[in-house]
């Protein structure tokens, strides 16, 4: 595969990082985006490691996502500013799978209460040699 095109810390860093994170009634989550999906990225218990992580299609019904912005706003202010954000989210799954069209899988629904910024750049999200193509969906759990 070579090397990723998203850079971070090396696998230690990363671990240790994860095993050191606060815990409490929140979860984690990094918000993954690719052209004409629906789905609003991975998200993880505290001190899992994110392969373990969900894919998600965020229900907005309590809290609107942090880029619930015009598909066409200047730069920084359209939806999806926030690729690869790692975030501290607040709410549950509901149990209820959604189904996103465009990737053609029924992903959980997890229910946004709040939220807050925990890194914008927080490198790669699986593996060092991670890709990011924002046309096509390159990155799963392994």
């Amino acid at each position: 595969m070579g090397s990723g095109n998203l850079g971070g810390p090396t696998v230690e860093e990363r671990n240790a990082k994860i095993a050191s994170e606060p815990t409490g009634d929140f979860f984690y989550g990094r918000r993954y985006f690719v052209e004409k999906t629906r789905f609003w990225g991975y998200v993880r218990q505290p001190r899992q490691s994110w392969n373990r992580g969900k894919l998600v299609v965020l229900r907005e019904d309590k809290k609107h996502a942090p880029d619930r912005m015009s598909e066409n706003g200047p730069s920084g202010q359209r939806y999806a500013f926030d690729n690869n954000f790692e975030y501290r989210l607040r709410g549950y799954y509901t149990g209820a799978q959604a189904y996103d069209p465009n990737s053609n899988q029924f992903l959980p629904e997890f229910m946004l209460t709040g939220y807050e910024v925990v890194d914008r750049q927080p490198g790669w999200l699986f593996r060092p040699d991670d890709r990011y193509n924002r046309y096509r969906i390159t990155m799963f759990p392994r």
